[in-house]
Formats: structure tokens, C-alpha cells, sequence
């Protein structure tokens, strides 16, 4: 079996803000109706919480975040992803749901430091000052889609593997010392 690879091999620019592509990083899409019986349940199973809509519920390498009314993104180990795809497939037998291991189809990013906010808000719609701690928000990173949470000192960005390299240099130029927006 061969071993997984990030997108990048976990490519790296320190700018006014420091930018990391991580992973891999094991991913599920599961779709679902909130009112699905077992739901909570089931994802409690495979150690995550159930979260609020536009939230992101983060517990260690684990974590379960509010995609659309009907659509999750579970977050854990890379080798345990498919497992839990079983796992979650197996509690919601008989529900109307589908769940993906989408781990080899998307591309995560970290920008990290006290002007991280900067490095985003020239590249998308949203408001950072807003955005509260843990808040989802799916939206466009200049062209490409990308949804992105505030944790620690900074933000994940989840992205599609195709475009890795291009929202790198995204990210990359928006980082660039001496273009901080104030």
C-alpha cells in the first residue's frame, strides 16, 4: 500500500503571515438531513460532535463542521477515515444519507500569525471581524471555492487538491511583506 501525500508536500511560505499546507488529513463528506434519526448518534460514534450550523466542533485531530443544511464535513486521522466512512454508513443504515472519504480530493492550508486576517480579506468576501472562533464559513478564495474556520492563532482553509498549487500562490502573494493592508 502505498503512503498518502499532501497536496504539496506540505509546502510552506513565512510572508507577514505564515502559510502551511498540511496533511494529509483524512476528510467525509456525509449529507444528511439535521432531522435524520441517529445523526448525532452515529457521529458521536466516530469521536466527533455533532456542531451548530455555521460552526466548526473541534475536539484534538477531530472535528465535525456545519457544511449546509444538509452537509458535514467530518475531520480526522487520515488512516481512520475509512473506517469511520463504514462506521457512520453502518449507524444510519435504513436513513437516507450518503457519506465520501473526500480525503485524497481536498487540499487544507493553515495561515497562522497576528495579521492572518489580512492574507484572507484580500482574497474573499467575508467579513473577519465577525468571524468569531470556531465559525464556518464556506465561500471563495479570489476564483476558487474554499470554506474556512478561525482556530488558535489563525485559520483552516479546506480547498479542492486541483487548485492546491494555485491557492498556494494565492495565499503566498497575499502574504507578502510590505503589502499588510494596515
Amino acid at each position: 500500500m502505498s503512503e498518502p501525500v499532501s497536496a504539496l508536500g506540505h509546502a510552506s511560505f513565512d510572508g507577514f503571515a505564515r502559510i502551511r499546507e498540511i496533511g494529509p488529513l483524512g476528510m467525509l463528506t456525509l449529507r444528511a438531513r439535521p432531522d435524520v434519526a441517529g445523526l448525532t448518534a452515529a457521529l458521536a460514534a466516530i469521536g466527533v460532535t455533532r456542531p451548530e450550523p455555521r460552526r466548526m466542533a473541534l475536539t484534538g485531530e477531530r472535528g465535525c463542521g456545519w457544511m449546509s443544511p444538509d452537509e458535514y464535513l467530518v475531520i480526522l486521522p487520515y488512516d481512520e477515515a475509512n473506517a469511520a466512512m463504514a462506521a457512520l454508513s453502518q449507524q444510519l443504515s435504513g436513513e437516507h444519507h450518503l457519506v465520501a472519504n473526500v480525503s485524497d480530493a481536498r487540499a487544507v492550508f493553515r495561515i497562522e500569525g497576528a495579521k492572518a486576517t489580512q492574507v484572507l480579506a484580500k482574497l474573499m468576501p467575508v467579513d473577519f471581524a465577525t468571524l468569531a472562533p470556531g465559525e464556518l464559513r464556506r465561500s471563495r478564495a479570489a476564483q476558487t471555492a474554499a470554506a474556512i474556520w478561525a482556530e488558535g492563532d489563525g485559520f483552516t482553509l479546506v480547498c479542492f487538491r486541483s487548485v492546491a498549487q494555485y491557492m498556494m500562490g494565492l495565499l503566498s502573494h497575499s502574504a507578502m511583506p510590505g503589502s499588510e493592508l494596515f
